[in-house]
């Protein structure tokens, strides 16, 4: 799961960038899949604050039901997510 962290975290900065309006629900759809099974795996494991946090990107970023917040928000969104992904990266313990 490291790996695609750290894909996710590249693809959410690549946002900052003026890239095409399919990059843009690329991402959403697949930050929406990966925080989704992120908040699954947490509340599993009796971590309800990151289980939490998780769902709720998620439900921000999912593509169906598109929340219309604006081109410098959702930078500010994709920043935060990126950040959330980094820490959870640092925080979490490998399991071996």
């Amino acid at each position: 799961m490291k790996y695609i962290k750290i894909i996710l975290v590249t693809g959410l900065l690549f946002c900052l960038v003026d890239m095409p309006y399919g990059y843009y629900t690329l991402i959403r759809l697949a930050s929406a899949i990966i925080f989704g099974i992120m908040a699954v795996t947490a509340y599993g494991e009796e971590k309800l604050s990151w289980a939490i946090g998780y769902a709720t990107v998620a439900i921000l970023f999912q593509p169906f039901l598109k929340i219309a917040l604006g081109r410098e928000i959702w930078q500010i969104v994709d920043i935060i997510a990126a950040i959330l992904l980094i820490v959870s990266m640092i925080k979490t313990p490998r399991k071996e």
